[in-house]
């Protein structure tokens, strides 16, 4: 005899009968059959241990004691959301069959999933990464400046690996002239930004990111093909940097310094944001910088106007000391 069998002959025959028509019915597959058979066994010890008999005689406020009860010994609100489906389809059936009334675990809801919390990286290895300089002598040292001005601007704005590859050098000067979703303003330490939704926003951006973006300038010139796009990061062949070249850079430089998690672009993203909110406590400000159109979005960050948002960024961010 199987596992599943032997688990299932110890069921009552309604459970049987259902689990029978489960398997023909719906074709589930071995181990669907099995969690199910699971998730209706733990229902009868839960009923036995509130001094009920038999599961039909249970309603509502007794699922609801059960989910308080397995939500007390930490199981996962995953799990319980299973056994609660399990449940439910069991009930549902025995309505069907008119063996019970009611399904009392209509109306029941599951406890929701915890949302899992962005990964960042501390001030300490932000900063690192932040302000290295790879020393690499294989690749160009045009190259190698850009890449420092990329990693710094990332972090520095938190802006989105999408935006900060559609920045041009400069505002455009009349509409048609524009390529990009966005320019940078070195004069006003500032990131004009058109997000998602076409959304523009501005951010501001410390000394080391400016001074990072001017020595990269300064040498952008040499780059074939340069003078042909107004694209603020360009590849060796003058054209517009990719999303993707951004994280095979970023993941390289990360790697050569020994930092012990997989660095992306949006990594830097929710660093930026942890760093300020954790400094400044101003969510509110985070939610403007980051460009989210509901407070929602940036609330996972906790578990104006321009002025106010550069007072804050000034004040919290790590790097952004202009003097």
């Amino acid at each position: 005899m199987s596992p599943l069998s032997a688990l299932i002959n110890t069921l009552p025959t309604h459970m049987q009968d259902y689990l029978a028509w489960v398997d023909t019915q719906k074709h589930l597959s071995p181990k669907t059959c099995e969690n199910y058979a699971r998730d209706l066994h733990l229902l009868i010890e839960l009923s036995d241990k509130q001094g009920l008999r038999e599961v039909t005689q249970l309603a509502q406020h007794h699922i609801q004691l059960m989910l308080m009860q397995l939500h007390s010994q930490n199981q996962s609100a995953k799990s319980i959301a299973r056994y609660l489906s399990a449940w439910r389809s069991w009930y549902n059936w025995m309505v069907k069959q008119n063996r019970l009334s009611l399904n009392p675990v209509l109306g029941v809801r599951a406890p929701k999933a915890a949302k899992a919390l962005p990964k960042a990286l501390s001030v300490d290895d932000a900063v690192h990464l932040s302000a290295a300089q790879n020393s690499s002598k294989t690749a160009k040292p045009e190259l190698l400046l850009r890449d420092h001005a990329l990693i710094e601007l990332l972090y520095a704005s938190g802006l989105r690996v999408s935006e900060i590859v559609a920045l041009d050098i400069s505002a455009p000067n009349h509409a048609h002239e524009q390529q990009g979703d966005g320019w940078i303003d070195l004069v006003q330490a500032e990131v004009h930004v058109l997000g998602k939704g076409s959304k523009p926003r501005i951010v501001p951006m410390g000394a080391p990111a400016v001074q990072a973006i001017q020595a990269w300038l300064s040498v952008r010139s040499g780059i074939k093909n340069a003078v042909q796009t107004p694209a603020l990061f360009i590849g060796q062949n003058g054209t517009r940097l990719t999303a993707r070249s951004v994280q095979l850079r970023l993941a390289k430089y990360a790697q050569e310094l020994g930092l012990p998690v997989h660095v992306h672009p949006h990594m830097l993203r929710h660093s930026f944001a942890t760093h300020i909110l954790q400094s400044s406590g101003d969510l509110r400000a985070v939610q403007e910088l980051l460009g989210h159109a509901n407070l929602s979005a940036t609330q996972i960050y906790t578990a104006l106007d321009f002025q106010h948002l550069a007072k804050v960024y000034d004040s919290a961010h790590p790097r952004a000391k202009k003097k």
